[in-house]
């Protein structure tokens, strides 16, 4: 079985690469067995801000009207990629 890859599609225009990396390399530490990669995907629309997990959204800035908090994030990634896995203090 492949493992999972989670797609953080961001706005470039409104300069949400770095923040999309930081999102990126949180993910990769944390889950470092069981992503199989972090794609980061400039997005043509403006006010973009997407996390999915093939294929599946699990975030949406705009519905939510903010970025996610970096524990919810591992959170949802976990709850989808390996639900079993402890994530420490993240978990509280």
């Amino acid at each position: 079985m492949s493992k999972p890859v989670v797609t953080i599609e961001y706005c470039p225009k409104c300069g949400w690469l770095l923040r999309s990396a930081y999102f990126a390399q949180e993910l990769l530490t944390t889950f470092a067995e069981e992503l199989g990669g972090v794609t980061l995907k400039p997005s043509e629309t403006s006010g973009t801000f997407l996390i999915s997990i093939d294929e599946q959204l699990i975030f949406d800035r705009k519905v939510k009207g903010r970025f996610p908090e970096i524990k919810e994030l591992k959170q949802l990634v976990r709850d989808i990629a390996c639900p079993d896995k402890s994530l420490g203090h993240s978990d509280k």
